[in-house]
């Protein structure tokens, strides 16, 4: 699924049921050692599938390390994001001399917590929500995965906290069913976006979105 809402030059790998024979990476087995059993598969397939995505680039499938506020670490020159919720991990990876960043999320395809809204959306999100049925998408779910997406983009640029505040999201919605649907939708980030790369700070984001099988999936390919 994760493959219809990227550009092709990005390799991604999702995993649904987790193999009993698959285990954690020697080399990362140290960052779940007291992990309970949820978090390791979570960490573990996030990190199978990033392997997987790494080979279909060409690279070599190593072990992936932790970095500052849990961030992935990649191999050098690779670009990527790790996602999961229940019953579901993906990766995307991609050469950094192609995009500067990537970022993808996962969601179930359900509401939010009640009073979560509030804490995740701007007074202009949730006007855009009150003012658009969705015909059974949940909508909300949606703009909390689309803002996890561009806080994933943002921080390995930024090295910098990106509050639910800080960015103002708009969608397209090329079709609305009961089941499923699909679109784009569009970043404003609403903070200085300098960045660690040398290349021009971040003003904005643009990436996709898709609903099937019950879940909500976002990617922003950022070049």
């Amino acid at each position: 699924m994760l493959e219809r809402i990227l550009p092709r030059s990005v390799a991604s790998a999702e995993l649904l049921a987790f193999p009993d024979d698959l285990t954690a990476h020697p080399a990362e087995e140290h960052l779940i050692a007291k992990s309970v059993e949820k978090r390791r598969r979570d960490f573990i397939g996030a990190r199978h599938c990033a392997r997987l995505a790494l080979e279909e680039l060409g690279e070599k499938p190593v072990a992936i390390g932790k970095g500052e506020r849990g961030m992935p670490l990649f191999p050098r020159g690779i670009v990527g994001s790790l996602t999961h919720c229940d019953g579901y991990r993906a990766a995307a990876m991609a050469h950094a001399l192609r995009f500067r960043s990537v970022g993808i999320d996962a969601e179930p395809h359900g509401p939010l917590p009640d009073g979560v809204l509030d804490s995740v959306s701007l007074p202009a999100e949730r006007e855009w929500l009150a003012a658009t049925p969705g015909e059974g998408l949940h909508l909300d779910r949606l703009l909390f995965c689309a803002k996890e997406a561009t806080y994933k983009a943002w921080f390995p640029l930024t090295m910098r906290w990106l509050g639910f505040e800080d960015a103002h999201i708009t969608f397209e919605i090329d079709s609305r069913t009961a089941d499923s649907g699909s679109g784009t939708f569009h970043t404003e980030l609403l903070v200085p976006g300098l960045t660690n790369d040398g290349g021009a700070p971040l003003t904005k984001f643009d990436g996709s979105w898709l609903i099937a099988d019950g879940l909500i999936l976002t990617a922003i390919a950022h070049v």
